[in-house]
């Protein structure tokens, strides 16, 4: 039987009703915004002991621990760039809290350690990664951040001496940066953290081991928070992107020659598209959905009169393009489909060369290369393996294996399948089934499922530490390719967006109904997760069927959907989501928002939230709110545990002790409500 708990700490309702496009909308728990008041603080206190009272006395906890270090506490590469013969890198050894920064002489060389966070002097949580090589790979631009925050510090490293210059732009956001060609400046966008002038961009030139406040400043756009600047770079120019966020996005596109003088040019103004442009000599290709909802590859051609010409390279397919690299000389384009991705390879004028093979029921991303770079580097993972990166070129036979994670996981005794299921208005939607090979034969089986559907995510096969500890308890694993994604092109996208969302959350519901109907689970043994978009719609669904699911644990979500775009840049997704203050989104929003739809007496599966203060993106509000409607409200008699830490923010950062103990406890929390083996 799963463990008794306790009744949660009370959490005192102190309603805000206000009127909304003519409802009447109540907050009980508004208070709990402000995370600085020492009321919220004492409040994640007394959360934190509930949930430690809880979770540290499940039954086979650290066997459940011994397991999750073992998967964990192993060598990683990641984030792999070649510049000339060298390769910089991301690699953590098996028991080093965070990854360091390397550097490779040419393919065979010896890993040779550039930065160590440790070395930093500020904590196991201080994680560094790389942003910018220089063209020469003699400089290395990189980031510094404590915990999860979204800004960072960033630092120029002198790969030659090994030492970091003096030449550091404080805490903040970087948009965009470019070395110059001679290495002795760079181009910069920074925006500090809590500047008085918040809506202030400008592109500034800085020269190295001057003062900063001396730098030449070239570019700047009309001062609004809603406005960003960001830089893209070749050896010859610095292009210059404004984006303003008003109905929707429009981009501007600036041009400069780093030989010329004068003040840059504008290419592009105010285009309603996707603007993704990349610098290849002699000319500039972009990345557009411009007549093409599926995006095509396009060249700009600029003339004479100042009007720009749009020249096909790679047109528009049935498929939705998903990644491109240019590298050796040709164009590697990803395609995401139903049942299978595809990389095609192009050359500069848009000719078909080939394919680069894909293996049946794996994932690849394109991570590295350049138009000047002979090579190319991808990762490939599937359900039942790890990620594995490799080194591809037309000289080589075939890619090269560069790095391999090596999980302790005997894929073998794994596989998965892919069924079809009808959703509430027809729509057939597939579904990926992934365990133990008599699990998948057949039979009822405790199950765990998650998706996506948002933001035009596709859902692929890839490797989770958190998966495959359940599918080795004997779990089935569900992935239904829900509306939202683009597994089915823009369109699929396009059918749950903003006040169309609620068609995402059927197409999941149905899911779990089938996998009930067809005797794979039920629903006393059905867990659902997600984090993020995802963890909203774990908890969307949670809060519509709650008879449907045993346990829930959602991560880092946003939740209170009527106020979500007053916090952080969270009004960004205004297109994704919509607003309140648009009555017909409010009426959307309002029928799907979890924390809205939490109602008094309602038995609600076992939940789990989790968040923590340094969240900038899913502002931690969200967690805490919830957390307290349905400790109030719900009558199940089963755990509502809040997971909160200071330092965890949305980007996955934290050092491998505090991951280990978090991932830990989300095992514990599912092994108890799913009644599992350890």
């Amino acid at each position: 039987m799963p463990r008794l708990v306790c009744a949660p700490p009370f959490s005192p309702s102190e309603p805000v009703t206000e009127m909304i496009h003519g409802v009447a909308v109540t907050d009980p728990y508004r208070w709990l915004e402000d995370q600085s008041s020492s009321r919220t603080r004492h409040w994640i206190d007394e959360q934190t002991q509930y949930a430690r009272a809880y979770l540290d006395g499940i039954t086979g906890r650290d066997r459940i621990q011994t397991r999750i270090r073992e998967s964990l506490e192993v060598e990683t590469y990641e984030s792999v760039e070649s510049v000339g013969n060298r390769y910089f890198f991301r690699k953590r050894l098996a028991i080093e809290e965070q990854p360091c920064l390397y550097m490779r002489e040419g393919p065979s060389g010896d890993d040779e350690l550039l930065i160590d966070p440790a070395k930093l002097g500020s904590g196991k949580h201080t994680a560094v990664k790389s942003i910018r090589v220089s063209p020469s790979g003699g400089l290395l631009l990189y980031e510094s951040k404590h915990g999860g925050e979204r800004s960072g510090t960033f630092a120029v490293f002198d790969v030659e001496n090994r030492r970091t210059l003096r030449d550091v732009l404080p805490r903040g956001f970087l948009r965009g940066f470019a070395f110059a060609p001679d290495e002795k400046s760079f181009y910069y966008v920074h925006e500090p953290h809590d500047s008085a002038r918040a809506g202030y961009r400008a592109v500034r030139r800085h020269v190295l081991n001057t003062k900063f406040e001396d730098d030449e400043r070239i570019f700047f756009a009309p001062e609004s928070e809603t406005i960003r600047v960001c830089l893209i770079s070749d050896r010859e120019r610095l292009g210059i992107l404004v984006y303003r966020l008003v109905d929707t996005m429009r981009t501007d596109f600036y041009l400069k020659s780093f030989e010329g003088g004068g003040p840059p040019a504008i290419v592009l103004a105010n285009a309603n598209y996707v603007f993704a442009p990349h610098f290849v000599p002699g000319k500039i290709l972009a990345l557009t959905d411009q007549d093409a909802p599926n995006f095509r590859i396009a060249e700009l051609r600029l003339r004479e009169d100042g009007d720009p010409r749009w020249i096909n390279v790679v047109p528009e397919r049935e498929a939705r393009i998903r990644e491109w690299r240019v590298a050796c000389g040709s164009i590697y384009v990803s395609y995401v489909q139903p049942t299978s991705m595809r990389i095609s390879i192009f050359d500069g004028e848009g000719r078909p060369l080939g394919e680069l093979p894909v293996p049946s029921g794996e994932t690849i991303r394109l991570i590295g290369g350049a138009a000047s770079s002979d090579e190319l580097f991808f990762e490939r993972e599937s359900f039942t393996r790890p990620v594995s990166i490799y080194r591809y070129s037309p000289q080589l036979d075939a890619p090269v294996l560069w790095a391999r994670r090596n999980v302790p996981f005997d894929s073998s005794q794994y596989s998965h399948t892919q069924v079809w299921y009808t959703s509430k208005d027809g729509t057939q939607v597939p579904m990926f089934l992934m365990g133990r090979r008599e699990v998948l034969a057949g039979g009822n089986h405790p199950t765990i499922m998650t998706s996506y559907g948002g933001h035009g995510v596709s859902m692929t096969p890839q490797f989770s530490v958190f998966v495959a500890y359940l599918v080795e308890r004997g779990c089935l694993f569900a992935l239904p390719n829900i509306r939202g994604g683009s597994e089915f092109g823009t369109d699929w996208h396009m059918q749950a967006k903003r006040r169309r969302r609620q068609t995402a959350y059927d197409d999941f519901l149905a899911a779990a109904e089938w996998l009930i109907q067809d005797g794979r689970t039920t629903a006393a043994k059905l867990a659902i997760f997600g984090g993020s978009n995802s963890g909203l719609l774990a908890c969307a669904v949670m809060t519509q069927r709650p008879e449907l699911f045993r346990a829930v644990v959602s991560m880092v979500p946003m939740l209170d959907m009527l106020r979500y775009h007053m916090f952080d840049g969270a009004s960004c997704w205004r297109e994704e989501f919509g607003t309140a203050d648009d009555p017909e989104d409010f009426a959307a929003l309002l029928g799907y928002s979890p924390y809205h739809r939490v109602a008094q007496g309602t038995a609600y599966p076992a939940t789990m939230l989790v968040s923590g203060d340094a969240d900038g993106t899913c502002n931690p509000l969200h967690a805490r709110k919830m957390t307290a409607r349905l400790q109030e409200s719900s009558c199940s008699g089963l755990p509502i545990v809040l997971d909160y830490s200071e330092f965890r923010g949305h980007s996955p950062v934290l050092p491998l002790s505090d991951r280990t103990r978090a991932l830990t406890d989300r095992m514990a929390f599912l092994v108890d409500q799913l009644q599992l083996r350890v």
